[in-house]
């Protein structure tokens, strides 16, 4: 079978899919993007997760098959070119980042929650993780992480608007 999916806003097609593949082995085997981790294959562990169409899965839940023609978007596609995603960043600003297997999953649902909630409290940060399993920390640090992100566009924000008024007041830095 031939899979032919938009995978971080490039037409990408694998060659003789095995019906019962997973989109987390099409992705990470066929089409050389290892960022989505495979660790439990039940969707219990949250390391695979990307999205599909724009709402978060499990790759490792989703056939090949049923991508077909829909748009994935992986960890490797948060990033802005070089730049990194604000999550990616905060992430590795708190030192989130441990052993890095989880830490795909965590920034792509991070991610997602900002999206849908840019100013999360605990709880919802908390509730928006709870499908992703760390081994390695307390997820504080992970926690940490969202919280900056979510800040990060503010202070973007607030430091274009300082350098707009010192612009037009002769002040620039």
């Amino acid at each position: 079978m031939r899979v032919s999916v938009e995978v971080n806003g490039e037409q990408r097609t694998a060659e003789d899919v095995w019906a019962g593949e997973s989109l987390l082995y099409v992705l990470r085997e066929r089409l050389g993007l290892p960022g989505s981790k495979n660790a439990c294959e039940q969707g219990e562990c949250g390391s695979c997760t990307v999205y599909l169409d724009e709402v978060v899965v499990c790759a490792c839940l989703v056939a090949a098959g049923q991508a077909e023609g829909r748009s994935v978007r992986t960890v490797e596609g948060l990033a802005h070119g070089a730049t990194l995603d604000r999550v990616q960043q905060a992430f590795l600003v708190t030192g989130a980042v441990q052993c890095g297997f989880c830490t795909p999953g965590l920034v792509v649902a991070a991610h997602d929650l900002l999206r849908r909630v840019p100013d999360p409290g605990d709880n919802e940060i908390r509730e928006a993780l709870a499908g992703n399993l760390c081994r390695c920390t307390g997820y504080e640090k992970i926690i940490e992480a969202v919280r900056l992100a979510a800040a990060a566009p503010a202070a973007a924000g607030r430091a274009a608007a300082s350098d707009e008024t010192a612009a037009s007041d002769g002040t620039a830095r």
